[in-house]
């Protein structure tokens, strides 16, 4: 029989579950996670090949958080291969540890070793991904990160009825390990990819495929979340459903003033979170979900190629389990911009802009400390000891620059090195803040298209105000640049095409509602502005994300050094960090 004390108990101790529910919704919840680095057979275009996987699963697992928890995964690398793994997009607030570039916060995991990533998720929501970073291991290893807001917490749009990941790769007969090998060798391009694939399949469009075809069963009149990942490694792509449009409300993972398009453009390292609302009535057809590359270089250069899902609807009466893909009912494909169409991809980037309402309010910075100008492009460097090489001469091999300085990653980590005080022989602090030889960047390439190389990093003092001006040039020829910053998200406050000018361009900046992101493209013969505000120590890269860009020495780290006070400063590395 219950007394009164158990009657008073039972209250109270409802009302601390209550509390310590509230506690855990508000701060967040650790969330744990194991992925095994290894080998798995997969068949893809007529052909078996190994490749390096998270836990066998290509692509790989999705990880799952809510804004504010804590995530921790133990990676083990069970292959021949060095491994890290990078958390794109997620700030790592003091957490540079878990960053994950090789040899910028970390040496890699060497074949039988483990590490544990450690970081919180503060202040974001929405779609992010993960991905190796190290050589060309992004092309099989990565997969979807879905960051949900704090528990009650609405989206800013009408809940979908349901949320998709729609990751879009690259798929290579070769091994492209060997293929960035030779390329490095020879001093000539890598060999282009042979498909594109969503969620891992290259669909109906590419030889013996259409039984490798992601499908998405919709219902009429319902709408759905499309979290779309480009994690392709070198190529920005379009994307459009047929007879459909697509509502965009976010881009990595922040939110942005709703806008709808038929065609959308992605680039690597890009995420964008789209609605698609179904017709309200079943159509008796399918419709293509197609994406194919853009690039302003000469086709034969890049994989000029279409995947394609395949959009299907729920038949009236039928069973939601049964498979219902009726092969005869037309199929409907969409239009694609011209592989070089520079227009419409100004035209869409031109639409995002931040919500910028008082709960996701635009920070932009209004005054700015420090401002720099960064050429990014092409390049060359002589070929080794005299060889020829099959680079843009015979006595010349690829290389590409951030103001002609072609980053040579060390053979020890450089947050380690700077947060250890020994950074002598590693990298110097006198990255160019400008050019140092200033041309026509978008005219008439110089004579003379040598790189320099070196370890260099830019200092920058904690909470200081940034403007970055990044300016393509024309040097073997314009081309859009990918630029992915660690570390930080940016506002996009201006961008142009020809050469930036300093006194005429500022005054078009949008400082009110510019778009939030980590992955911005600098034009295709043009500029782009962008400014963040370095809060957050210890050593970020910044690098294009077209991966045949970054190894030929598209790269830059930034040193943002402690603050004064204890939560301004990089926490000590963990125990369990690799070692070189």
């Amino acid at each position: 029989m219950a007394t009164s004390s158990d009657l008073l108990r039972a209250p109270c101790s409802l009302l601390m579950a209550t509390m310590l529910l509230l506690i855990v919704h508000a701060q967040g919840i650790t969330r744990h996670y194991n992925f095994n680095v290894q080998m798995a057979n997969v068949t893809r275009l007529c052909a078996t090949k190994s490749i390096v996987t998270v836990n066998g699963e290509y692509p790989g697992p999705a990880l799952v958080a809510r804004e504010g928890d804590r995530v921790l995964v133990r990676v083990t690398n069970h292959v021949a291969h060095n491994m890290t793994l990078h958390w794109h997009g997620v700030r790592q607030l003091r957490s540079g540890w878990a960053d994950g570039p090789a040899y910028i916060t970390q040496c890699p995991m060497q074949t039988g070793q483990s590490y544990l990533y450690n970081f919180t998720v503060t202040g974001q929501r929405g779609t992010l991904w993960w991905h190796a970073h190290i050589s060309w291991l992004r092309a099989t290893v990565y997969g979807a990160i879905v960051i949900l807001p704090r528990h009650g917490v609405p989206y800013p749009f009408a809940a979908p009825h349901k949320e998709v990941p729609m990751i879009f790769g690259e798929w290579w007969k070769a091994d492209t390990e060997a293929l960035v090998r030779q390329a490095l060798k020879t001093g000539g391009a890598p060999n282009i990819s042979d498909a594109f694939t969503i969620n891992g399949l290259p669909g109906p469009l590419y030889k013996c495929s259409a039984k490798d075809t992601f499908k998405l069963k919709v219902e009429p009149g319902k709408t759905y979340l499309l979290r779309l990942i480009n994690a392709a490694l070198n190529d920005e792509l379009f994307f459009s459903v047929a007879n459909h449009t697509l509502t965009v409300v976010e881009v990595d993972a922040v939110y942005v003033k709703p806008f709808t398009v038929k065609t959308l453009i992605i680039s690597p390292g890009q995420t964008t979170n789209v609605l698609l609302t179904a017709k309200p009535f079943y159509p008796k057809a399918n419709f293509y979900m197609s994406a194919a590359p853009y690039s302003v270089i000469r086709p034969g250069t890049f994989d000029n190629t279409t995947v394609a899902g395949i959009l299907e609807y729920q038949k009236p009466g039928s069973h939601h389990s049964v498979s219902s893909f009726d092969k005869d009912l037309p199929l409907f494909k969409p239009t694609l911009p011209r592989f070089n169409d520079t227009g419409f991809v100004t035209n869409f980037t031109s639409k995002l802009r931040s919500l910028a309402t008082p709960q996701y309010p635009a920070a932009v910075p209004q005054s700015v400390d420090r401002r720099f100008f960064f050429t990014i492009g092409l390049g060359t460097l002589p070929c080794p000891g005299n060889a020829t090489c099959q680079g843009p001469t015979n006595t010349t091999q690829f290389a590409a620059a951030v103001n002609n300085v072609s980053l040579v990653l060390p053979s020890t980590a450089l947050l380690q090195s700077h947060f250890t005080g020994a950074s002598r022989g590693v990298y110097g602090s006198n990255f160019p803040v400008m050019p140092l030889s200033q041309f026509n960047y978008t005219g008439a390439p110089p004579n003379n298209t040598n790189v320099a190389t070196g370890t260099k990093l830019l200092v920058l003092p904690f909470n200081s105000s940034v403007e970055l001006v990044m300016q393509d040039t024309s040097i073997l020829g314009i081309e859009s640049h990918p630029l992915h910053l660690h570390g930080f998200n940016f506002f996009v406050v201006g961008q142009g095409f020809g050469n930036y000018d300093s006194v005429n361009d500022p005054a078009k900046f949008n400082l009110v509602d510019p778009v939030e992101r980590n992955t911005v493209g600098v034009p295709a013969g043009g500029w782009v502005a962008i400014r963040f505000l370095a809060d957050n120590p210890g050593v970020w890269f910044m690098h294009c994300h077209l991966e045949v860009h970054t190894t030929w020495g598209l790269r830059m780290a930034w040193l943002v050094l402690d603050g004064n006070l204890p939560n301004q400063k990089l926490l000590p590395p963990p125990s369990d960090l690799p070692k070189c």
